[in-house]
């Protein structure tokens, strides 16, 4: 017998009068803030002796079954995911108030739970301090006051008085509460007056909102207003970090777990580019958070149900959406060549080739959009102008991309392209797949052939971000190193002199990784390092999340793709990867530049890695513990290389002379 869930006609509905959503300049993505009737709802409904006369029985949407195979209705399928968590919590001060002494609002707080009265016609605020940005269901408790007006408004920070959403943000020390304000718009309740001191009358937003300060305002209409309590009950998606470090620099440390905040603040569903004015899942932001949260647990579930969406948002061209689910369609070309990076980096990390084979229609779908798109020369052309051309946030790119987006093709298309044939033919190839590995590297091979005759330009020694033309940044050189254009001591001097050049547009908190990752291949890990001095910069600003972008005024407090430590300081600076597909192997490769000791605990399916170095005098100390009977290689930072099996404490020695050698020559290279 088949158990049935549904909503029948033996349910009881009855229509929501009272209850509006008003849309928000400032949140637009997210649909609104709500305007509530509180003598509109029906109050209590929820409570087994609620009387519901009046209520008329459910119509049912659509038949349960259809014998001809028509799709009618929704059918329910088993959550990929767990529940998201739910944990009642009170703030942790109050920042500052007008109309009611502190103390009252104190003890309002404290045990004693002593209510604060507002009489009638009167007004009070108070700002609320959560001390760390979070995401949580708001409620505010209260008894009487029939007809009184409450606002919450949420905000991520303090701005000075002078910030403005329409002609500019500015945003400084995010705690200077001192001649500053907190920028938001409000959910609005009218109270109802049915609470009592014993079961009070309790507003809570439908949609968990995100903040770190909350200004509650209430203005009681003819009668007094009792106010009995506010707090929020915290929530997100149920991460357990078993992953973890530590090093001899306390303000990695700071940001590590600045990072580990952040990365939280933006799972919930569905991993979010931003939890304050968002909440969407785009593919660029998504790849980087995935493999984040492989270097804290090895519970993929999330990362596997984004894999999904996005194969599940593909269209019939073939490109898929650069977010979703999304109301709206919105295409980012360049981005939907990181889904084949979160395939591949699943597999690395996973070892689940099935779930690749899964998709692989889809990613050769994909690819083939970008291939019908090649000009006669070999590269990828101008792309439909109903598409977002975007790469990157530089400051000096119009909404992401180069200037000379309308002047031709975009060099960095191809390079994505590329290196995305690349990626697909192992993966291809690991499932088998040779013949059809073999033609995608065919094509990434052309296109390279293409992009050198095209966009190298020989007076200045760099690709340009079109051909033909005097436009030249950062992007194109880390791309070229990436898709394979350049290798080897070639690829080392171009990144030598790209990043020696302050004339280059460079890279912004999303494309570091990439930059680090081209820098890594090149054996330059001491430039890659300096990197962490634009993270830096935050700490002096007394966040608690790490911001969208580093320069200028950055829209969103809290963006996950800027969380990389959590991946580059268990990756490089402990040396943990996938040795092989699945961790089959474990490949520990430390980098100890600038430095005295790092250790820390990198999740792997077979268990945890337990890694700790230090430095005493020339010599680099490490010290492993891997899971029982798993291959370990090992490489010191000498080069050497040590094979080892899990199961045991492993100890490796290196001297640091020749390589404290390399250092100061790339020193001065800068």
């Amino acid at each position: 017998m088949k158990e049935e869930l549904h909503t029948g006609d033996s349910w009881l509905c009855m229509a929501a009068e009272g209850y509006a959503v008003e849309p928000s300049e400032l949140i637009q993505w997210l649909g609104g803030l709500e305007r509530i009737e509180g003598a509109k709802l029906p109050h209590g409904w929820a409570q087994p002796a609620f009387d519901a006369a009046g209520w008329q029985p459910a119509v049912p949407f659509a038949p349960m079954r259809n014998p001809y195979g028509e799709r009618v209705g929704w059918a329910l399928q088993p959550r990929p995911i767990p529940p998201l968590y739910e944990r009642e919590t009170a703030f942790a001060g109050i920042v500052r108030a007008e109309g009611c002494a502190a103390e009252r609002l104190e003890a309002m707080r404290g045990p004693e739970r002593v209510p604060v009265v507002v009489p009638a016609a009167a007004k009070i605020w108070l700002e609320l301090d959560a001390a760390l940005l979070t995401t949580g269901y708001l409620h505010v408790a209260f008894s009487g006051g029939a007809g009184a007006e409450i606002r919450l408004i949420c905000a991520e920070c303090y701005e000075p008085e002078a910030s403005d959403i329409g002609d500019g943000r500015i945003k400084g020390v995010r705690t200077m509460a001192e001649g500053g304000k907190l920028v938001g718009d409000p959910d609005v309740y009218s109270a109802a007056g049915v609470g009592t001191p014993e079961r009070p009358e309790v507003y809570e937003p439908f949609w968990f909102r995100t903040f770190r300060y909350v200004r509650v305002e209430i203005a009681a209409g003819n009668e007094p207003i009792a106010l009995h309590g506010i707090g929020y009950r915290e929530t997100g998606y149920p991460l357990e970090p078993t992953g973890a470090f530590d090093c001899s620099d306390d303000e990695l440390n700071q940001i590590w777990r600045m990072s580990l905040n952040t990365l939280r603040r933006c799972m919930h569903e569905t991993y979010e580019d931003c939890p304050y004015y968002e909440q969407l899942q785009y593919t660029m932001d998504t790849r980087l958070q995935m493999l984040y949260t492989y270097h804290l647990t090895t519970d993929d579930r999330l990362a596997r149900k984004a894999i999904e969406d996005f194969h599940s948002s593909q269209l019939p061209s073939g490109m898929l959406q650069c977010r979703f689910p999304s109301m709206l369609t919105q295409v980012i070309p360049g981005f939907s060549l990181y889904w084949i990076d979160m395939l591949d980096e699943h597999y690395r990390y996973f070892g689940d080739i099935a779930l690749v084979n899964r998709y692989r229609a889809s990613m050769l779908k994909l690819l083939d959009w970008f291939e019908r798109y090649r000009t006669p020369e070999g590269i990828v052309g101008m792309l439909p102008y109903e598409l977002w051309t975007h790469f990157d946030w530089v400051e000096s790119w119009p909404y992401g991309a180069p200037p000379t987006q309308d002047d031709g093709p975009m060099t960095l298309h191809s390079l994505m392209y590329a290196a995305g044939l690349r990626k697909a033919a192992g993966l291809l190839e690991a499932g088998g797949w040779r013949d059809a590995a073999g033609e995608l590297r065919g094509r990434a091979e052309a296109v390279i052939e293409a992009v050198h005759r095209l966009c190298w330009s020989a007076e200045r020694q760099l690709y340009a971000n079109c051909p033909g033309t005097g436009d030249f940044s950062v992007h194109a050189q880390i791309w070229a190193v990436l898709a394979g254009a350049v290798a080897g001591e070639a690829a080392a001097e171009l990144l030598r002199r790209t990043f020696a050049d302050d004339t280059l547009p460079v890279a912004s908190l999303p494309q570091t990784f990439a930059s680090m990752r081209a820098l890594e291949s090149c054996g330059l890990h001491a430039l890659a390092f300096k990197e962490w001095d634009r993270w830096r910069l935050f700490l002096g600003l007394e966040l608690t999340t790490l911001p969208e972008m580093a320069h200028g005024t950055p829209r969103s407090d809290c963006h996950a793709w800027s969380a990389l430590p959590l991946y580059e300081f268990s990756a490089t600076v402990l040396g943990v990867r996938p040795g092989a597909p699945g961790f089959a192997r474990i490949r520990i490769a430390p980098r100890p530049e600038g430095l005295a000791w790092a250790n820390g605990t990198t999740p792997t399916p077979h268990g945890p890695v337990k890694t700790a170095w230090r430095l005493d005098g020339d010599a680099f100390i490490l010290t492993v513990d891997a899971p029982t009977d798993i291959p370990v290689d090992i490489v010191l930072p000498d080069g050497a290389i040590q094979e080892a099996k899990g199961g045991q404490t492993i100890h490796a020695r290196c001297s640091l002379r020749r390589q404290a050698g390399m250092i100061q020559k790339f020193k001065a290279i800068q």
